[in-house]
């Protein structure tokens, strides 16, 4: 049984990340207005929180920039013109995908730009490529993570393996993503054991992107803080693809840092995510329960809410008969 003083201590070391923009804009392809964006990162400073995900660093050779809002590329000048030069103690970030991303064009130094941390993501079998990026993006003088995808369906040994390789490079965070929602606390606790194990070795951290198929995302984000992952992603109201991802307001109400403010995201949901909800779909149902049941990819239930449809039982039997 682990330590109630791991959940109930101020522990200074815990670093909440913002995600609403990035894994939001998978729900409303980025389409946000700036002043959705600007109440946002204000949200954000108040609340205490400590980076803030902008979205993607996207090719736009690979993505038609007629169909995506500006979040999908993350200009540089798109992220200035809403927090200048960001004199506050909220740190920036970007997800930059491998395979999606021109890294070594359309992220530039450091010290020429806003954005404090790139957050690498990749699947066990590009870890290779993953690597590269996070090279790259410590040479120019950006902070590094390396997010995990769909963790719940890689071997242990592969995990292992991957996390020796990126052991090696500068990253400063391994991230453990549940891309399915398809894990359950007792599985959590045996992943970020493994990280740790292996963070511990190369003097890295490890974090933890929940998805929330099975209304797990809170508990499963807990039950990593409890075993001593540091670095927790959130979105306001749970926005994010699919059945979305730990809400922010359960993250903030939980941890024990006085710098963590709950209020600022009662009124930003009360003036924005409640209007933001009538316009785009998200959150947990039974579809997505499925997928995470299955541990398949919500890219079927996706598809599934966005035709309308309420035949839950015979979408049960598709998801059989693909399983």
């Amino acid at each position: 049984m682990k330590e109630l003083l791991k959940l109930m201590d101020f522990r200074p070391d815990i670093r909440v990340v913002d995600a609403t923009l990035r894994d939001g804009g998978l729900v409303n392809d980025f389409y946000f207005s700036d002043e959705f964006v600007k109440a946002l990162y204000e949200t954000n400073i108040k609340a205490g929180v400590d980076y803030m995900e902008f979205g993607y660093k996207a090719s736009t050779e690979l993505f038609d920039e007629d169909k995506f809002g500006k979040w999908k590329f993350c200009r540089d000048e798109d992220i200035r013109k809403v927090v200048g030069d960001n004199g506050t103690d909220l740190k920036i970030s970007v997800m930059a995908d491998v395979g999606r991303c021109d890294y070594s064009k359309d992220i530039i130094d450091r010290k020429d730009s806003p954005i404090d941390l790139i957050r690498v993501a990749t699947y066990i079998n590009t870890i290779p490529a993953a690597a590269d990026m996070i090279e790259d993006a410590a040479k120019k003088g950006y902070e590094t993570t390396c997010n995990i995808m769909a963790i719940s369906n890689a071997q242990e040994r592969d995990v292992e393996t991957a996390l020796e390789i990126l052991g090696k490079t500068p990253v400063n965070t391994f991230y453990i993503v549940d891309s399915y929602g398809a894990l359950y606390p007792e599985q959590i606790a045996r992943i970020v054991d493994l990280f740790m194990n292996v963070a511990a070795k190369y003097g890295k951290k490890v974090g933890i992107h929940a998805h929330n198929n099975q209304q797990l995302a809170f508990a499963n984000t807990i039950e990593a803080v409890g075993d001593g992952a540091d670095w927790l992603d959130a979105t306001y109201s749970n926005m994010g693809r699919g059945a979305g991802n730990c809400a922010m307001e359960l993250l903030l109400g939980f941890l024990k840092n006085p710098k963590y403010k709950v209020y600022p995201a009662f009124k930003f949901i009360e003036a924005n995510m409640v209007k933001m909800k009538e316009e785009a779909k998200w959150g947990y149902d039974l579809q997505y329960l499925m997928t995470g049941l299955f541990n398949q990819h919500p890219r079927a239930a996706i598809q599934f809410t966005k035709e309308q449809r309420k035949d839950y039982t015979e979408f049960y039997k598709e998801l059989v008969m693909h399983d």
